[in-house]
């Protein structure tokens, strides 16, 4: 297909839905392009010469439906878009899987820039990454004071024994690409098992929260969108933090392809985030070297069962080969997280 008609994008259909369920918000032909980035579901710009909005939809092929709830993601930016919270506004969700082949949803295009890197964040300066990644936690401070009842969103999950069940997740996606030894690894997530901490009151988790997910812009470098809400629910606010301040940590690994924003010039230290987000959101974060541990477990799996899939002949592009080399670096930055407490 064109650049303008992106595969898992039907111009045509869509125009047909909008015209029907917001008449007048369209107002010329559209045309779309898929946005790179993305993990998961894929993410399209479309306009109509005058405005843009993003569809968000499934992955091509997608199996499991729950895994790419777009009902699930539609439902937190609509309940959160009347808060303080920084989301896009929603649009429409359309279950009706004839339109493009799976249900999604329409949002405004918020304009402003994911920072995926430390080589991205360097044109900013010192002054100006540091108060970029404040303003994170800031964010995510916010986020967390939400309560869920008052959005509607007291029923979104079932926060008694997240932990418990997220450490049983992710052991059993790693049983499911588990095809070699990886030293350490049994003995982290037993660590984490038998040290499980005691959860603070249950707030909206983003699920996957970090400076990419996340659109700055202006002349403040504001946060202006919090983005990809696929893993959010109703849990441990400390996971949010724990996976902060993994993505903030050094890896010590140059050309990685998987890499944190840790090394601009700038960037606060991971205690200065740990320090802020106590002070700001009131919450005891003792235990949070736990919540770092786990997000290491958990980011240690995720790269496993990409290098599986790569020994496999099931990965597409640049990297890939390298993926495997990263798991143990991952298990040793667990286990060492959780000894020096």
């Amino acid at each position: 297909m064109s650049p303008d008609h992106p595969p898992g994008l039907d111009l045509d259909r869509l125009r047909v839905l909008l015209d029907r369920e917001r008449p007048g918000l369209v107002t010329g032909p559209l045309s779309g392009r898929l946005i790179e980035g993305g993990r998961s579901n894929l993410t399209y710009a479309v306009s109509d010469g005058t405005s843009r909005w993003v569809v968000r939809r499934p992955p091509l092929g997608h199996v499991l439906a729950t895994a790419h709830d777009m009902r699930r993601e539609h439902r937190v930016i609509s309940a959160l878009h009347p808060t303080d919270v920084p989301v896009p506004r929603p649009v429409l969700l359309c279950e009706d899987e004839e339109v493009l082949g799976a249900p999604f949803y329409v949002m405004e295009f918020v304009d402003g820039t994911p920072y995926r890197t430390a080589e991205q964040l360097a044109p900013l300066g010192p002054e100006r990454t540091r108060a970029a990644v404040l303003n994170l936690v800031d964010t995510l401070v916010g986020l967390h004071a939400v309560d869920p009842a008052e959005v509607g969103l007291g029923d979104f999950g079932r926060p008694e024994g997240f932990l418990d069940r997220q450490l049983r997740r992710w052991a059993k996606q790693l049983d499911a690409s588990r095809n070699r030894d990886l030293a350490g690894i049994d003995e982290l997530h037993a660590t984490l098992g038998r040290e499980l901490p005691r959860s603070p009151s249950p707030t909206v988790v983003h699920g996957d929260y970090r400076l990419d997910n996340v659109l700055i812009g202006g002349e403040d470098d504001e946060i202006r969108a919090i983005l990809d809400w696929e893993m959010s629910t109703l849990g441990d606010p400390l996971t949010d933090l724990g996976l902060l301040v993994m993505y903030s940590s050094p890896l010590g690994l140059p050309d990685s392809p998987v890499s944190t924003t840790a090394q601009a010039p700038g960037h606060p230290a991971p205690a200065e985030l740990i320090e802020r987000y106590a002070a700001r959101s009131g919450r005891d974060v003792s235990a949070v070297a736990w919540y770092t541990a786990f997000a290491w477990f958990k980011l240690a799996v995720i790269l496993e069962g990409i290098h599986y899939r790569y020994t496999l002949g099931q990965t597409v592009g640049r990297g890939f080969d390298r993926i495997g080399d990263l798991v143990p670096v991952f298990i040793e930055h667990g286990l060492t997280t959780l000894q020096e407490g």
